[in-house]
């Protein structure tokens, strides 16, 4: 099992800016795919970005120029980088843990004023 641990959402004006964390923890796996998924309100989860254990990403293309997904030295925690964020951008934010099974965060709520 692996366990995810979010931090970082809340409330921001648009424009501003916000940073996700996400802690694994458990059986961690050498091969592995961190990243984010975003769901809004009546809507189906979707794709915000994704990185390997090895450093490659992936955005979504709402996200290109604005956000950045990074991980630490030890390989278990992801960052997002959340920047110039738009209205559009409230949903829920939940972490993943790619293995050989999918593992989901809680979630953390981000919200972005006009």
């Amino acid at each position: 099992q692996v366990q995810l641990v979010e931090s970082g959402g809340g409330l921001v004006q648009a424009g501003g800016s916000l940073r996700l964390s996400c802690t694994a923890s458990g059986s961690i796996f050498s091969i592995n795919v961190m990243g984010w998924y975003w769901q809004a309100p009546g809507k189906q989860r979707e794709l915000v970005a994704t990185i390997t254990n090895g450093g490659s990403t992936n955005y979504a293309d709402s996200v290109k120029g604005r956000f950045t997904i990074s991980r630490d030295g030890t390989g278990n925690t992801v960052y997002l980088e959340m920047n110039s964020l738009k209205p559009d951008d409230t949903g829920v934010y939940y972490c993943i843990y790619r293995a050989m099974w999918d593992y989901w965060g809680q979630g953390t709520q981000v919200t972005v004023s006009s």
